[in-house]
């Protein structure tokens, strides 16, 4: 392994039971991790149980890894399984290195952007789309939902760099969906009801970048919705998606501690900076890009359509993130777009 990076083996599985047989069954998937954003995908293969008469596989226009297919076979059990092994570089983000940008500099250079289709550092046409994309505001991430913009506010005052902003606005979500809240939901403004843990601890990641998202968009800035994994750390509380900043990666992670979202957001002269409200830090090498887009919808796992006479489905996913070495990988996996 090269100095410097970790490898991990994913594997996502998703499994669909139907009471009555399911006599054909369209589905998409993105569960095939992207190749950079400090990231490189050595193999990456989709197992769809039963057997898919047509399947085919392209990038969406964020670049993301999609997979569709049709299943004309009867079944009443339907199995996705993705299996990849990847390679991160991503480094712990060294604040002092970033371009020290106020945010009112990032969000003019947005607005240039929206105006013009013309960037600070002469951007192609594929990176100005994807800030103007992330700019605009979508149905889970909302910039102008009420309250938006009167919780963003005090994270942004005159002249502060961007960076700084992002640390400051990150902190005060994690502290104020960390606070315990009654049945129902999170008191924060701005979005739809955030539903608190089971343990009452707050809300999860998913909740806390969709707000993160809305909260940068509202301030005329570009924010990412980023799904993917996270190695938690050792002392991680495995509930709501929180847990100790900074801290060592533990040795794995499975099930739903595995899975998690955060925020990128569009600083110009460094690029994306992927920031984890859930966990009050930039992203390092104990994280994996799924995909990304506006929010969770754009970058939802698996979604289909089924036809069938019964009603209801049960869905189980079980998710493993393990570190690797290159000695175990194996020499007969699929490479990177290969699938069954």
């Amino acid at each position: 392994m090269t100095p410097g990076q970790r490898r991990y083996r994913v594997v996502h599985r998703a499994t669909s039971t139907y009471p009555e047989p399911v006599t054909s069954s369209y589905g998409r998937a993105l569960l095939l991790p992207r190749d950079g954003a400090g990231q490189n995908v050595h193999h990456s293969v989709l197992h769809v149980v039963p057997g898919a008469a047509d399947r085919a596989e392209h990038l969406d226009v964020a670049g993301n890894r999609a997979t569709y297919f049709h299943i004309t076979a009867p079944h009443t059990v339907l199995e996705v399984r993705a299996e990849s092994v990847v390679s991160v570089t991503r480094r712990p983000l060294q604040v002092e290195r970033v371009p020290q940008l106020a945010w009112e500099r990032v969000a003019a250079a947005v607005r240039t952007m929206r105006a013009t289709g013309q960037g600070p550092h002469g951007e192609g046409a594929a990176a100005m789309l994807g800030v103007v994309d992330a700019s605009l505001p979508s149905a889970q991430a909302d910039p102008g939902g009420g309250g938006v913009l009167a919780y963003a506010l005090p994270s942004f005052p005159p002249g502060l760099p961007l960076v700084t902003v992002l640390a400051d606005l990150a902190a005060r979500l994690r502290s104020d969906a960390s606070a315990p809240t009654p049945p129902g939901a999170l008191a924060l403004p701005g979005l739809p009801a955030l539903p608190a843990s089971p343990a009452g601890r707050g809300v999860g990641a998913p909740e806390l970048a969709h707000l993160m998202c809305a909260c940068l968009r509202a301030m005329g800035l570009a924010a990412r919705y980023v799904s993917g994994y996270r190695r938690p750390s050792s002392g991680d509380e495995r509930t709501g998606g929180q847990g100790p900043r900074g801290a060592p990666g533990a040795a794995g992670a499975a099930g739903a501690d595995a899975t998690h979202a955060w925020t990128a957001v569009w600083l110009p002269g460094a690029g994306w900076l992927h920031i984890d409200p859930a966990h009050e830090q930039f992203a390092d090498d104990g994280y994996v890009v799924l995909a990304w887009g506006r929010d969770a919808r754009d970058v939802s796992p698996l979604r289909g359509v089924v036809f069938t006479p019964g009603e209801g489905s049960t869905l189980t996913i079980d998710v493993t993130l393990e570190p690797v070495s290159d000695a175990s990988e194996g020499t007969g996996a699929p490479r990177a777009g290969e699938h069954r």
